[in-house]
């Protein structure tokens, strides 16, 4: 619409499209509650106060606040291709989500960000993309795709595409790495997410000159202080593995709100559909004593303003009509949700919409050399270096202890919570296979296996013995990427995600289900953890510290370099 038309409107010389009268509107720049009308027309906010429209909705006294807004989410770790996650989500009063799809381009590379991106249209939520900066995440480990930085920038040129993601490679923009250098050279002048756990001192100052604004690894009050004092935005996560939310809540001042977001980085369908999104993150936050308009500002108008999404995060003139209706300031339940002006859910469902997933017009990403791989190890060392997981967080311990082990050869230790884990190499069938030992995930016998393994994307597996270990692996392969737990030679659960490795092509209600049957599995074999699938993903992640494991090997990430199993 010519804008002449719209001041004619907004002056009340002509009548709006939509009238939503009797709401309490949440105003996020002033902190006030204000009983009035919302005028828009299309797509847009066109005045607050008395006018006239074509249509008008009563919202009979209820709140209307911006809609929700994702600082950092991974689209792939719901399992499910964007129009099935926007299903999930704006219901729950999510409007925007910044994604960053390093987990399909660290399998698929350009195809697979472009395919996200096809995905993402004509969807009832606003999908931005940041270009993945790490493809691969280090040298460690390998990918099905390299991205520098001459591929990335044609990228720049797409509508949705807002800047480069969380640079994970921390140690190498510290040292100057001219390949890491480059690319955030080359998105100069665009927003730069960061990703630098326990990044402190001096390389914290070396990491924030080179204009990274962000950061959503901070587990500690202290931590998180640091960098809020060197200007970066803290991004605070609730993940499926990564419960960063309630420890973090103490740094909210009234000084510093504003440079605060919430994101969710990788959250799994189970608690999407039960807890919730962002949604989920405001209700705890008001619950554990943040103001609820504050909470409300740090879920909208903050990373509105960080992202430079100037059109939306606000309910005032010219702004979208993204908005969020519920009844109860204190524990904010979606009951409308209006998208661009258009009602596009209502008490918890979204309105069908009819959107083709189309991962067969990607290839395959299942290579691997089944003739290599053995997951024996030689004893060759009186001490062992383990990794320990840590229940609902990313970092892992880096242990040694006495090596465990049967007739020469490393093995399970069951009075020690000592499992074997290997990594798989599935992209280039090199026949790869990292090996080790781990903590904390509670097996008693069997496997599980999965090609969700952050971010290479290649066979993770865990288990007491080689054969369950096998045979879980082996299932992941034969639905063209997937999740399994065995035990022995029996498959007792599967779930298929056939679109690299990464996505189910089914309903999200239906990958839930199978998700369902599969953690069942698992607690079967031992497990006590709320979700060991995403717990072991995370361990194959050599940018997080202590110890992690890759096709490559061992990863000492604290000194960033491939160690031996034996210390």
């Amino acid at each position: 619409m010519e804008l002449a038309q719209i001041i004619e409107i907004a002056r009340g010389d002509e009548p709006a499209d939509l009238l939503l009268k009797n709401g309490k509107v949440i105003n996020v720049f002033t902190g006030e509650v204000i009983e009035t009308d919302i005028a828009i027309v299309h797509s847009r906010i066109v005045g607050l106060g008395t006018y006239e429209a074509r249509e008008t909705v009563d919202l009979e006294g209820c709140y209307v606040a911006p809609g929700l807004i994702d600082s950092h989410v991974h689209i792939e770790s719901a399992m499910v291709p964007p129009p099935e996650f926007a299903r999930a989500v704006v219901p729950r009063g999510t409007t925007t989500v910044v994604t960053d799809p390093h987990e399909i381009a660290n399998v698929l590379g350009l195809e697979g960000i472009r395919f996200m991106l096809d995905m993402a249209k004509h969807n009832p939520l606003s999908v931005y993309v940041n270009a993945p900066s790490c493809v691969p995440s280090t040298h460690m480990d390998t990918t099905g795709a390299a991205l520098e930085w001459y591929n990335l920038e044609p990228l720049q040129r797409e509508e949705y595409v807002i800047g480069l993601a969380e640079v994970m490679n921390f140690p190498g923009v510290v040292a100057g790495d001219e390949n890491v250098l480059n690319k955030i050279r080359s998105f100069r002048g665009m927003i730069k997410d960061g990703h630098c756990p326990g990044l402190t001192g001096k390389a914290l100052n070396a990491y924030v000159n080179a204009s990274i604004g962000s950061d959503h690894e901070c587990t500690t009050v202290k931590e998180a202080l640091e960098k809020l004092r060197l200007g970066m935005y803290i991004f605070i996560r609730e993940a499926t593995n990564a419960h960063n939310l309630k420890t973090l809540l103490p740094i909210i001042t009234p000084e510093n709100s504003r440079r605060i977001c919430f994101c969710t980085d990788d959250r799994q369908p189970a608690d999407l559909l039960d807890e919730g999104h962002i949604d989920f993150m405001l209700r705890t936050a008001i619950a554990e004593g943040v103001p609820p308009i504050t909470a409300l500002r740090m879920a909208t108008l903050n990373p509105s303003e960080y992202f430079h999404l100037h059109d939306r995060g606000a309910i005032a003139p010219g702004r979208r009509a993204d908005l969020m209706v519920f009844s109860d300031l204190q524990t904010p339940v979606a009951k409308m949700v209006y998208r661009g002006g258009k009602l596009v859910a209502q008490d918890g469902k979204a309105f069908l919409w009819k959107r083709e997933i189309r991962g067969s017009v990607l290839r395959s990403s299942m290579n691997v050399d089944w003739s290599k791989v053995d997951f024996s190890i030689d004893v060759a060392g009186r001490r062992v270096r383990i990794i320990g997981a840590i229940p609902d967080q990313l970092i892992t311990n880096h242990i040694i202890e006495e090596t465990p082990q049967v007739d020469s050869k490393v093995a399970a230790d069951l009075d020690r919570d000592i499992a074997k884990i290997a990594v798989i190499e599935r992209h280039l069938a090199t026949g790869n296979v990292g090996k080790g030992l781990v903590r904390g995930l509670g097996l008693k016998r069997g496997a599980i296996a999965s090609t969700v393994a952050h971010d290479h994307h290649n066979i993770v597996v865990i288990g007491i013995d080689d054969q369950s270990m096998l045979t879980a692996a082996r299932a992941t392969a034969e639905t063209k990427g997937g999740m399994a737990a065995a035990d022995g030679d029996a498959v007792l659960a599967q779930l298929p995600l056939p679109i690299a490795g990464l996505m189910s092509d089914q309903p999200i209600e239906r990958v839930r289900d199978q998700m369902d049957n599969l953690l069942k599995a698992a607690y079967q074999l031992g497990s006590p953890l709320h979700d060991p699938f995403m717990a072991m993903s995370f361990l194959a992640l050599p940018v997080i510290p202590s110890l992690k494991l890759t096709d490559h090997g061992l990863v000492d990430v604290d000194k960033f370099q491939l160690v031996s199993l034996f210390a």
